[in-house]
């Protein structure tokens, strides 16, 4: 019986009060002002932390966390949201008006699919959705013009989505451990050809991106050699 207690209370999760929270304000190198939550074991984001709204940056990684609360729109100051381990299966609507975020860590979740208001962030430069149950992106995504390091390793995705060839300021992109690079996986976009972009091996690539890609590469190398 006391076992399951036990159980029963770790999935409510603990109760995190305003004194409480306030007490996990702490100053970044940077002197930025970052509410961190992490490792707290709560399994819903308490309500107080909207008198917290001016922060800078919110981390709430490493909780039991299963529902980002639609009042997450009051944090439209913080350039940093870590959602990282956590039991995310969705995203509200609400996320899209961040608009001062530069980074959003949702790795170590189980969300299947993301909100179109995604596409809102018009700032955002490092999206980290690894380690999710993601077969797809929404079409939004490629209107994120600022996006230059994006991680989609150990996902479901069958075919490089099409929306990542828009992104043209994409220094990094990470897809691996995904089916698409399985034998005979689908590949039916455009690489991105923004220096440093590293997609996946030539093995994984079909003929017609392969070919594209050893054309770039050998304009890059005699642009090189003319310098």
């Amino acid at each position: 019986m006391a076992k399951k207690k036990k159980k029963a209370k770790r999935r409510q999760g603990k109760t995190i009060t305003l004194k409480m929270a306030r007490d996990c304000v702490e100053l970044t190198r940077d002197t930025k002002r970052r509410l961190d939550l992490s490792f707290k074991e709560i399994a819903v984001v308490p309500k107080c932390i909207q008198k917290l709204s001016d922060m800078d940056e919110l981390n709430l990684s490493r909780n039991l966390i299963k529902v980002v609360p639609d009042f997450i729109e009051c944090f439209v100051s913080i350039s940093v949201l870590d959602l990282h381990s956590n039991y995310l299966e969705k995203l509200p609507k609400a996320i899209g008006r961040l608009e001062k975020l530069l980074v959003l860590n949702l790795c170590n979740n189980r969300l299947t699919t993301l909100p179109r208001e995604l596409g809102l962030l018009k700032n955002l430069q490092t999206l980290n959705l690894s380690i999710n149950l993601l077969v797809a992106l929404p079409i939004s995504i490629g209107t994120l013009k600022e996006l230059r390091h994006i991680s989609l390793s150990d996902n479901r995705f069958t075919h490089i989505p099409g929306c990542l060839s828009k992104l043209t300021q994409l220094e990094k992109l990470n897809l691996n451990r995904n089916p698409v690079f399985t034998a005979g996986a689908k590949c039916d976009v455009p690489i991105p050809a923004t220096k440093g972009v590293h997609v996946v091996k030539a093995s994984g690539l079909c003929g017609g991106c392969l070919k594209k890609c050893q054309n770039e590469r050998k304009k890059l190398e005699e642009g090189q050699d003319a310098e």
